[in-house]
Formats: C-alpha cells, structure tokens, sequence
C-alpha cells in the first residue's frame, strides 16, 4: 500500500517529536460507517490511495491506544507505535467491506499481532522458542502477577507459579524461567526520563487520553459480538449432549457438578469429565476454524 499523506512519525526529535504526532493525529475525526465503507470500497476496487490514507489516518489514534499497553516492555513508545501502524496499514490492505465488520474490529487484530511479533523480536525470544503457549505466557504474566497481586521481586512463590502454569496451559518451569527473563528487562517507570539530560520530559507526558477512543468503543462492541456468534456456530458443531454438558459445566454463572451431570445421563463422573473434555476441544478446533473462514484473524 502507498503510504503518501498518512502521518508517520518523525526519524528523530526524540519526545517532542513523539508529542507532535500524538497531537496532530488527534486532528482526524472518526469516520462515520456509511464514510468508512465507501472509502475502503473505493480503495478495494479502484486501487485508491487517498481512500485508504484517510482509513488509516482515522485510525492513528488506536494504534497509539494499543501501543500504550505494551509500553512496561522496555521498549521506545514511538517504535511500538510505528509496528502498529505497519499493522494497520495491513488490515486496511486486507479489510473487505462487504462483510459487515467496521475496520477497527478487523484492524486491532492486525495492529496488535505486529506489535507483538516486534516486541518478541525484540526480547530475542527466538533463543527459548516462541510457541503459542510461551507467546500467551510472554504477553499475560504481567496481567496475571497483578490479578494475584505478586508484586514482589525476584522468583514467584510455588502457589502463583502453579496457578499461572495452570492457568496459561505452560509448565511451571516456563513460567519461572519467563518471570526471570522479564525481570531482567524491568518495567519502565512512567516517571521515567526518556533521555539521560533532565528536563527532556518523561514517558507519562506523552500518554494519550486514557478515556476510551469512538473508534476503541465501537471495535470492542463488535468484537464481543462477533465473539459471541462465533461461540453460537462454533457450539452447533456439538451434539446435543456435548453442548449441553459442556454448556452446564463452562458456560453458565453457576456451573454444575460432574456428579450432577452423572445421574441426568445415568453414567460416571468420568464419563462425564470426558465428554466434557472432548467437547471443549471441539469447540476450540471449531472456533479457530470458524474465525479463519471469516478472515477475523491475520494469515500465519
């Protein structure tokens, strides 16, 4: 994609030029749904580059609202910002109107897939493997430490080790070892300087509004929805009994029990336990199936 007129963040100029492009990108209002879906039309089938600029521009200021939560990795909030637009501008590429999706919705898969990928390159992951399950181990231990409120330094205790492998689907080896390898890099104070002279600013005086964007607000609604009709088709690939075990057990407020279970079908808890176990992989072979034919999800 061609990427005159959309703004970019300067080379050099460090916070200040960083501060420029935070507010000159405030300047492009949110397209209206009707505006947005004219504009990527014209840019799906006529090749138009002022359309797709001006989808791109519209959504400068999610990619900034994203890059902010990878900001505890260390990492320059300009180059975070930079590898989301690069993502951007591929879902913008790839977004195909017609399927009734706004583009953030499709968009935030994209700019979030490219930050990750940056910042994985970046912490040199490829030296302990970077599966699927060590990539939701590297982007969610943080999130999980704060849940069970470990904030000390140094190893995790035994308890919140096992309750985050368990949790995250890793061994508990990889959640120390991972714990141990983050801790070296350290999270950024915000109060931090973004330069070693005084006075060059810190990184909270380039925060973005934390109050939630339009755009943010529309994507997340979206996505709960489209969410929640990818987990209706996904559970119509279940039988009768599967879904209604699984449902009975996963997806109610007040889960039932395996002995419960047991004696509605007059069989064992173990039984039980398995057809539960089946129908949860089912349902997330279908999922995953399901949000590939609706291209939600960025191609491997």
């Amino acid at each position: 994609m061609a990427q005159r007129n959309v703004v970019s963040i300067p080379a050099s100029g460090g916070e200040a030029g960083l501060n420029r492009y935070l507010s000159e990108i405030k300047k492009f209002p949110i397209l209206a749904p009707e505006e947005e879906y004219m504009l990527a039309k014209r840019w799906r089938e006529h090749g138009d580059t002022d359309a797709a600029a001006k989808l791109v521009n519209s959504h400068l200021r999610l990619v900034a609202k994203i890059a902010m939560g990878y900001r505890g990795y260390g990492l320059p909030v300009s180059e975070l910002i930079s590898e989301g637009n690069i993502g951007l501008m591929q879902g913008v590429k790839k977004f195909e109107p017609d399927r009734g999706f706004r583009l953030a919705t499709y968009a935030m898969w994209w700019i979030r897939a490219s930050i990750q990928e940056f910042i994985l390159r970046s912490w040199s992951l490829v030296k302990m493997g970077t599966t699927a399950a060590q990539k939701k181990l590297f982007f969610n231990l943080r999130r999980m430490k704060n849940q069970i409120e470990a904030f000390e330094e140094g190893d995790l205790k035994p308890a919140d080790v096992a309750k985050i492998a368990k949790d995250l689907g890793v061994t508990e080896d990889e959640v120390i070892s991972m714990n141990r390898r983050m801790g070296m890099g350290g999270d950024t104070s915000l109060n931090a300087p973004l330069r070693d002279t005084e006075g060059e600013g810190q990184w909270q005086d380039f925060l973005v509004d934390t109050g939630p964007l339009q755009d943010e607000l529309i994507a997340e609604d979206e996505e709960s929805r489209v969410r929640h009709d990818l987990l209706m088709d996904a559970l119509e690939t279940l039988n009768d009994r599967e879904k209604h075990i699984l449902t009975e057990r996963r997806l109610t407020d007040e889960p039932k029990t395996l002995e419960e279970l047991s004696q509605v079908y007059n069989v064992s808890r173990e039984r039980i336990r398995q057809i539960e176990v089946r129908a949860f992989e089912k349902l997330q072979s279908a999922l995953i199936r399901l949000a590939g034919e609706k291209r939600l999800l960025p191609a491997a």
